[in-house]
């Protein structure tokens, strides 16, 4: 079947895309040089997801992300010199150093927070969500996950609590087949992320992940419905992750006919070839000038200094502390 493709629009997917494999591969070079303390997670294979629904939020829409977060907050607005600070533990980071990889916030651009604990974001994002109402905003949450938050409490919790309530919510299954180190199909009972979200009354769709013009299609489509008062919807966007958990981990796991395999359906590609020889030299010059951001990024954040220790304690959350409150 002929697709209608606005070659405009998917070129600036595109350029977020090369962004964000820029930003990563460059990430894992600050890793390398151990100017990274901590552990970063990648999500190359998956950036078609991360665009195809980020640049269909608007500015203060409100974006809550999982511990593979990079992706998702550059594409939502975030800046990258700002994000490679944070992820080195520098001054002039998006958290002043102190959040790193899995804690990246920007409020500024309506980003309200990756999370290290997987499934944590959701019971967050409804909450979240149910403030806009409240507060009869106009504007909606979008909360990413992978796979195996569906296996854990808060994603019934949330997802109940977001029908209840008819909240203005999208969520995006990130599914790109593992937990960790496990497959989630051998740990997952029933027929997976979509079915139960119907089975609490969140309506949605399946899409191939890695297919960008689906994932946008789709989030329009779902991103329509919540804005017009229907209340939550689901995406359940097919992906996998070309590398392993973690920047360090080799992903031993799974046999490396099926990786090749997989990188064939790399995502970037799949947006070049529809792009076509017609745009190859906006092609490499998206891919040069991201390469050329990544790496100023990471220069600048090399070069910037810790924050102060006088900033230790600063940003603090002190409200319920009984050092406070009993005395």
């Amino acid at each position: 079947m002929t697709r209608n493709i606005d070659l405009a629009r998917l070129a600036e997917h595109h350029r977020v895309m090369v962004r964000i494999r820029a930003f990563e591969e460059t990430a894992k070079q600050g890793l390398d040089e151990k100017l990274v303390l901590g552990a970063i997670h990648l999500s190359i294979g998956q950036e078609a997801v991360a665009t195809g629904v980020c640049l269909n939020l608007n500015r203060d829409d409100i974006l809550l992300s999982t511990h593979r977060g990079h992706g998702h907050t550059i594409a939502k607005g975030a800046d990258s010199t700002a994000m490679m600070r944070e992820l080195f533990g520098r001054e002039g980071g998006n958290c002043g150093g102190k959040g790193g990889s899995m804690h990246i916030a920007d409020f500024g651009v309506g980003m309200l927070g990756a999370n290290g604990v997987v499934s944590a974001n959701i019971v967050i994002a409804v909450g979240a969500a149910h403030a806009i109402k409240l507060r009869r905003e106009n504007r909606v949450v979008c909360c990413m996950f992978g796979d195996g938050a569906i296996n854990r409490g808060p994603f019934l919790e949330g997802l109940n609590w977001a029908g209840v309530f008819n909240l203005p919510v999208l969520f995006v299954c990130e599914d790109n087949g593992f937990a960790a180190t496990t497959r989630t199909r051998t740990m997952t009972s029933g027929d997976g992320p979509l079915a139960r979200a119907k089975a609490l009354g969140i309506p949605g769709v399946t899409v191939d992940g890695n297919d960008v013009l689906a994932v946008e299609e789709a989030t329009r489509s779902l991103l329509d419905d919540v804005r017009s008062g229907k209340g939550a919807r689901f995406l359940h966007a097919v992906t996998y992750r070309l590398t392993g958990h973690t920047a360090v981990d080799p992903a031993a796991y799974r046999q490396k006919q099926e990786v090749d395999e997989k990188w064939q359906s790399d995502p970037i590609a799949r947006v070049e070839a529809l792009l076509g020889d017609a745009h190859s030299a906006g092609i490499t010059k998206a891919r040069e000038d991201a390469l050329r951001e990544m790496q100023n990024a990471l220069n600048v954040a090399r070069d910037t200094p810790y924050p102060d220790v006088s900033q230790a304690f600063a940003d603090v959350q002190d409200i319920g502390d009984p050092r406070k409150e009993a005395f």
